[in-house]
């Protein structure tokens, strides 16, 4: 029997909501892992956490965290900690993979959802960028009917969670609930307004055009993964009332004509999609159905007959777990397999 290389890996961001679940997510995934070093910044060290029934205490990431030679760091921590850490453990020949956005429009970075295109991730300079939540779940449904029926345009309108808002926009959530209970007062910690009972259509700053940052990555990482420059596609992205995983609305124009039954089968073969759409016995997917899975549920599947070629779709996906930490394991995972069958 061929004995398998041992790995190090070393998480940054190891206390927040996506490092959170990107240790559940390594816990089961069970990688040819030797040593996990766990870090996050001066707040958090000295954390107590259990993986894998093992008693680990976070440390405090610094210039030198890298030093004593990882092969593999899953940044978690936001984009300033990925800009200026990143580089340090490249240049300590340790391979990242980064969820934040700071390297996904780098076209040196490939940008990878590996049920799309693990095969980027293989050609790599040391950083392999996590897309955005609500691109990956979106790449996964379209990237099969863009091979089979070549995506002409694509509409995007988002029902995000408060979960991609961090621990902050979970709290606001949470005291908007009690508050209604209690009818008591409490300070927002992340949005601008009240999120329960409500609906806010703004995610990340506005720009100058009137989109907001959310919308302009939808579009421009869209554009990437599928390695179509100049795809038309508008977006956007609301923030509502929901703990965790994202919902979407999209409305897709094709170049060529389909025949639904044979798009619906198209995308319950796609690798990482589970089809729920059985309208008769109100089946369909929710944010309920999505959590705590790596699957991108579709249903309310039809043909849009204000266009010649056209569908809309409804997708739903754990933003924290498929949408972040279980997407970047997944690249790990897929690193690996790589390099042992080379």
């Amino acid at each position: 029997m061929i004995n398998m290389k041992k790995y190090r890996l070393a998480l940054v961001g190891a206390t927040g909501v996506v490092g959170r679940v990107t240790r559940n997510v390594l816990e089961k995934y069970n990688l040819p892992i030797s040593e996990y070093k766990f870090f996050s910044s001066s707040r958090s060290a000295g954390t107590k956490i259990v993986f894998n029934n093992e008693e680990y205490t976070v440390e405090e990431l610094n210039e030198h965290s890298f030093d004593n030679g990882f092969d593999y760091a899953i940044f978690t921590a936001g984009g300033k900690v990925s800009e200026k850490y990143a580089p340090i453990a490249v240049q300590n020949k340790c391979t990242v993979i980064d969820n934040s956005s700071f390297y996904r429009m780098d076209k040196e970075v490939p940008l990878v959802v590996p049920e799309v295109n693990m095969e980027d991730a293989e050609r790599n300079n040391g950083i392999i960028a996590n897309p955005n939540c609500s691109t990956i779940q979106a790449v996964v449904a379209l990237s099969p009917l863009d091979r089979k029926y070549r995506i002409k345009r694509i509409v995007y309108s988002t029902y995000q969670a408060v979960s991609g808002a961090g621990l902050g926009g979970i709290q606001d959530l949470e005291s908007a609930i009690e508050n209604y209970v209690a009818n008591t007062k409490y300070e927002l910690k992340k949005f601008p307004y009240d999120i329960f009972n409500n609906c806010i259509p703004h995610i990340d700053d506005f720009t100058d055009d009137r989109y907001t940052k959310e919308e302009h990555k939808m579009i421009d990482e869209t554009r990437k993964i599928l390695k179509r420059s100049n795809l038309p596609i508008t977006a956007t992205t609301v923030r509502v009332p929901v703990f965790n995983s994202h919902s979407e609305s999209i409305n897709v124009e094709f170049e060529k004509e389909f025949e639904i039954n044979d798009l619906i089968e198209t995308l319950k073969e796609a690798p990482g999609v589970i089809v729920k759409d059985d309208i008769s016995n109100n089946i369909y997917p929710m944010p309920k159905d999505a959590n705590n899975q790596d699957k991108v549920l579709v249903g309310r599947i039809r043909r849009d007959y204000s266009v010649k070629s056209g569908v809309n779709l409804w997708v739903v996906a754990d933003n924290t777990r498929k949408g972040a930490g279980g997407n970047a394991v997944q690249i790990l995972n897929g690193l690996i397999k790589y390099i042992n069958k080379n």
